[in-house]
């Protein structure tokens, strides 16, 4: 085994951000699709707010007339596109409107619904507004199915139009040159808010409510009227239903959006609304920017001085030796890079183009063939448009139209540089890390964190685990040495059936006292009522319809009731502990961490499970161990013989009735979670360095111990030790 204590510092690169506005959007775009990122409070908070506002100059009217407004333009709109689609009868001029429709739209649509992705959290898992926001979001990303998720709908509908090149991950879509930077302006500025929940709940909601309102985006319905069954609609539109049993996205955020403005009043009002209206604006500018582009590649010349713009930097770096009308094509491209027009004049002049007669030209032909000097270079979708323009030259000598050069598409005259420039500079403070565990539970309640706090949070998590990993061999570790490639099943049936004898075993051990149980209770509690924390990562976008991720969000939901209040988990546990006389303060509040009643000891396990549970990515295999140990650790046996002390003494067995159903090795958490550890393992190689499925194992194995890890001497050491990364002699 290993000895290093393997320990994480620092889980998020800093970007390269650029002053340049196009450059800016798209890299605030892909970070804020990493679910570590950094996303600090103060200026950053101020600067989005001050853009929000920038774009709305006009009094914002009442919500329901916005509402009505916003489905008004979005029929309008939607009959634009369709009569745009309409005049085209021509198969190359028809594939490149789609093309250019389905990618425009591509930024939003792959992200659809992820801003709502973190306004659940710890400290507010109980609260029924919030279990609202979530079902909404659970079906967006069609939970309990890997790819079901709206945007994966929209991904699917790029695979299948050959489109997908620079999909996946979210953050690789920057750098498709094809589409407009304006593009990524409402959905990364979306993200950006999503990852400060506490302060743009109400923008958020309204940003989604109006895009509910809006629906399958007006450029798409063209799209889907020239080719209804290329993609699954339904999915895809915000605002259609996906369930048999499901009701209205819109109404169901429309009465999420009037209980927050019940609840917290003319404040959170104000703050729907500017969401709503800012979404409304720059969505509204996005179409229109897209519809011009439309129409301008009507015209066969727009698309090439785009491809020439696209491919004149790299094509400048070749091409010194062949001249054309006297100078070096490796010229011509150089200029091109800001000025195509020039370059596309002489090339119809040269003899590389037949005008009108593309079959004939050697630009498409043995230039670009096998035995060609420029094979490859065109992609099969470069060659449509080069043909395009050729054959829609004049073949008359001298009569070739002027090139349409324009602006680059898409550029947004407003940028989000400063809000790049306040992400880069971080905060003011490092602010200070907590005193004690008391504390350190009640600051990550919330998703926001500070340096410090994030810096203790990855010293925690080492220190844990490095204890979990002393004598890992030598105790009691039920996960094998190696892994099966048979999978998990049927190792988790044997444990099962250990279980069941074991509690069998003990049937005529007495029960603990009432005020053992009441004790346990309690103490249980500061773990009990943050129920799936260890997951709160696995409802990031990307992660809670992964092949991995779908059944560790579907566990997170199951533990928060499935967005009902009367199942969820800490409130049903809350109504135990009444039932014992205990009335604890709310979880989120500073005084629940303060409240005498608890040992100081309750807290370390559960700020272990908020910690660890910040870090999906870092600690993947360690999160999905413990996973399996908790979700697997009372099934058949604890819950059962927990079920027998509490009814004896009178009190609600269904927190335990619940678990010992929910958490079966057979369809339940303890098989999800056998089944995502098979699944990442599976994909591994069974070879020795990092990464690789022995490494892997051990690290699952690792995060199977840390759920009850060893407290001796030497583990507490270990601990110590990997606090500060130190190496274990």
């Amino acid at each position: 085994m290993n000895s290093a204590v393997s320990t994480a510092t620092e889980t998020t690169p800093k970007p390269e951000w650029s002053d340049d506005d196009g450059s800016a959007i798209r890299t605030l775009y892909a970070y804020s699709a990493d679910p570590e990122a950094r996303f600090p409070g103060g200026r950053l908070v101020r600067e989005v707010h001050g853009e929000l506002r920038r774009r709305i100059v006009d009094d914002r009217p009442p919500l329901d007339d916005l509402v009505q407004q916003t489905a008004d333009w979005a029929l309008d709109e939607g009959e634009r596109f369709r009569a745009l689609g309409s005049q085209v009868d021509e198969d190359g001029a028809r594939r490149v409107l789609i093309r250019r429709a389905v990618l425009g739209c591509a930024p939003l649509s792959l992200a659809s619904g992820a801003w709502l992705q973190w306004l659940s959290a710890p400290g507010n898992a109980d609260d029924p507004l919030v279990l609202r926001i979530l079902a909404l979001y659970a079906s967006d990303v069609g939970v309990g199915h890997p790819g079901a998720s709206r945007g994966s709908a929209y991904l699917e509908l790029l695979r299948r139009l050959r489109l997908s090149e620079n999909a996946v991950p979210l953050a690789r879509l920057t750098g498709d040159q094809r589409i407009a930077d304006g593009c990524y302006l409402l959905p990364a500025l979306l993200m950006v808010m999503s990852r400060r929940p506490d302060d743009f709940r109400g923008e958020l909601l309204g940003a989604d409510l109006c895009l509910r309102a809006v629906g399958l985006l007006p450029p798409l319905t063209m799209v889907r009227q020239t080719l209804p069954d290329v993609a699954d609609w339904a999915a895809i539109d915000p605002s259609a239903i996906r369930g048999e049993d499901d009701s209205s996205p819109f109404e169901e955020c429309r009465a999420v959006v009037d209980e927050l403005v019940e609840l917290e009043g003319a404040k959170a009002e104000e703050a729907v609304r500017l969401g709503f209206a800012w979404t409304f604006a720059t969505l509204r500018d996005h179409v229109n920017e897209l519809h011009t582009e439309l129409e301008a590649s009507f015209d066969p010349a727009y698309d090439m001085v785009e491809l020439m713009r696209l491919r004149a930097r790299e094509g400048a770096v070749y091409h010194h030796q062949f001249a054309l009308e006297g100078r070096p094509l490796a010229a011509w491209l150089h200029d091109a890079r800001t000025d195509p027009g020039p370059l596309l004049e002489v090339l119809a002049r040269s003899r590389l183009v037949k005008p009108g007669r593309s079959e004939a030209s050697s630009l498409v032909k043995g230039l670009v063939s096998e035995r060609g000097p420029m094979f490859r270079v065109f992609s099969p979708d470069d060659l449509t448009v080069i043909r395009r323009w050729i054959d829609s030259l004049p073949a008359t000598p001298g009569s070739s139209p002027e090139a349409a050069t324009g602006a680059a598409p898409g550029r947004d005259p407003d940028t989000l540089v400063s809000i790049a420039r306040a992400i880069k500079a971080g905060p003011l403070s490092e602010g200070r890390a907590p005193a004690d565990l008391r504390e350190a539970y009640h600051l990550l309640m919330v998703r926001t964190d500070t340096p410090a706090l994030r810096a203790w949070c990855l010293e925690y998590v080492n220190g844990w685990l490095a204890r979990s990993r002393y004598g890992l061999d030598g105790g009691t570790m039920p996960l094998p040495k190696t892994w099966d490639p048979a999978g998990l099943r049927p190792w988790l049936q044997a444990q099962h059936d250990q279980h069941g004898a074991e509690f069998e075993e003990n049937a005529e051990v007495p029960l603990p006292s009432r005020e053992d149980v009441v004790d346990d209770t309690v103490q249980t509690a500061p773990l009990t009522l943050i129920d799936g924390s260890w997951l709160q990562g696995f409802s990031d976008y990307e992660l809670a319809p992964s092949e991995i991720g779908h059944s560790l969000f579907e566990t997170y939901w199951d533990e928060l009731g499935n967005g009902q209040a009367r199942i969820n988990h800490p409130l049903i546990y809350r109504e135990v502990l009444k039932e014992m006389d205990v009335d604890l303060p709310p979880t989120a509040s500073p005084d629940f961490g303060r409240w005498s009643g608890f040992r100081d000891a309750s807290f370390e396990l559960p700020v272990y499970w908020l910690c660890v549970g910040r870090f999906p990515r870092t600690f993947l295999p360690e999160v999905l161990g413990l996973n399996l140990a908790m979700e697997l650790s009372g099934v058949g046996g604890t819950y059962r013989r927990a079920r027998l002390a509490l009814k004896k003494y009178g009190f609600n067995t269904r927190f335990v009735d619940i678990h010992n159903t929910i958490d079966n090795v057979a369809t339940g958490h303890s098989a999800w979670a056998a089944d995502a550890i098979d699944t990442l393992l599976a994909g591994l190689p069974e070879s020795l360095g990092p990464g690789a499925r022995p490494e892997i194992w051990e690290r699952v194995r690792v995060g199977y111990r840390s759920l009850n890890p060893p407290s001796g001497f030497g583990a507490r050491w270990a601990e110590r030790r990997g606090r500060t990364g130190r190496k274990r002699s």
